[in-house]
């Protein structure tokens, strides 16, 4: 019993520290969408497709704002989690997920009312996997009202020079500094951006970028110890991540540039 209890203990705690780690890497992307959600919730309801949207971290979230969400995602596993997730939050009648990815969406969402142009757009960590990028918003533009909001989530290629550097890859840290992909070949290994590449991207397929943000600048680089075991800190560090998010001298900092951008 007392060995149950002592694995019950640490099972919470280390839940607890995951939270924690959680919030400080995506309380910059959550306080941009709210701000533009929420404006939005006073005046009518909006259909949000999230895509690559998992487990809901994010559609739940704008579930709980009153909008209507649908996930598009490949894994059947996480489109699992997020229907409980849903239902435990109680957003479960506001939530729809749908397996596929983002090369299907016409097919599957070309019918019904699911077929009118969303009103908002998220897609959160996909455009790095994806063959061409391009293409890729061009698709995402393809569904999305005039007017609409894209937030678009990417990895951020000065940054992961820098980390290979200090864990002392030279090779490839070299290999990123001027090829997306590390000079794997393909996009499929996992390709970054700077911010200068994804403005031009998504003026190319449409869209003006509005605003731009610096995520995780820090939280990648603090000590996991510092967090976990100064009282207070984890918050800290979340309000340090938001007080330099709109600054742009941290942008080529940040592990992660999120851009919200409206399509022409």
């Amino acid at each position: 019993m007392q060995q149950e209890t002592g694995q019950q203990t640490s099972g919470n705690a280390r839940s607890s520290t995951l939270q924690r780690r959680s919030a400080a890497r995506t309380a910059v992307v959550w306080d941009a969408l709210r701000d533009v959600l929420a404006t939005a919730t006073s005046e009518r309801v909006l259909h949000v497709l999230d895509v690559g949207g998992g487990t809901g971290g994010f559609a739940v979230l704008v579930a709980g704002l009153g909008h209507r969400v649908t996930v598009v995602d490949p894994s059947p596993d996480a489109l699992a989690i997020l229907a409980r997730r849903a239902e435990e939050s109680g957003v479960a009648d506001r939530v729809t997920g749908l397996q596929g990815d983002l090369a299907s969406l016409p097919a599957l969402l070309g019918d019904g009312d699911a077929g009118r142009p969303v009103d908002a757009v998220l897609c959160h960590g996909v455009l790095e996997i994806v063959d061409d990028p391009a293409t890729a918003l061009a698709g995402l533009a393809a569904v999305l009202r005039p007017g609409g909001t894209l937030s678009l989530l990417v990895n951020q290629r000065h940054a992961a020079v820098l980390t290979r550097a200090m864990a002392g890859h030279f090779v490839q840290a070299r290999a990123l500094l001027d090829d997306p992909t590390g000079g794997a070949g393909h996009a499929g290994s996992g390709r970054r951006f700077t911010a200068d590449e994804l403005a031009g991207l998504l003026v190319g397929a449409g869209f003006t970028p509005d605003a731009m943000h610096a995520v995780r600048v820090f939280a990648d680089l603090v000590p996991s110890s510092l967090v976990d075991l100064e009282p207070g800190a984890a918050g800290a560090l979340v309000e340090l991540e938001r007080a330099v998010s709109t600054r742009p001298e941290y942008l080529p900092l940040a592990t992660q540039v999120h851009v919200l951008a409206r399509r022409h």
